[in-house]
């Protein structure tokens, strides 16, 4: 039975280059169009790259304040899964993301401003071939 559902993979991927090239919010756009259809313990998956992608996107407009409690909700649901789930490597991504929410917390902490360098922002990677990604079951 076909599915009146967004297309995973295509919004999954749409996502995964927007957010490596620095397009958090439009990263988080893609995510959100296959979150809001999860019916699995994917939505909580998506809910995380998503919160991720909202931190940095709070980071680049220099609006600190909210960026550590979206690092710690991200950091929070994507612990929950397996490295390698949904075909990603993240172990890059949410190290460095740990590394930025002590970083911003203590200028929000100061009342200071700050901002990164473009190569200072994570990435996420396929673990295969782009032409084999697929979600992770059918009933995500």
């Amino acid at each position: 039975m076909p599915s009146d559902k967004p297309d995973f993979t295509e919004h999954s991927l749409e996502g995964l280059d927007r957010f490596n090239d620095r397009r958090f919010w439009d990263a988080h756009e893609s995510w959100e169009t296959i979150w809001l259809v999860a019916e699995s313990d994917v939505e909580q998956f998506l809910q995380g790259l998503i919160q991720l992608a909202a931190a940095y996107h709070h980071i680049q407009r220099g609006t600190l304040r909210g960026a550590p409690r979206l690092f710690d909700a991200a950091l929070r649901r994507l612990a929950a899964f397996p490295a390698g789930f949904s075909g990603l490597d993240r172990a890059s991504a949410e190290e460095t993301a740990r590394r930025h929410r002590q970083w911003v917390a203590s200028l929000v902490e100061r009342e200071e401003g700050g901002s990164l360098a473009d190569d200072e922002f994570p990435t996420l990677a396929l673990l295969a071939a782009r032409e084999t990604f697929s979600p992770p079951r059918q009933d995500w």
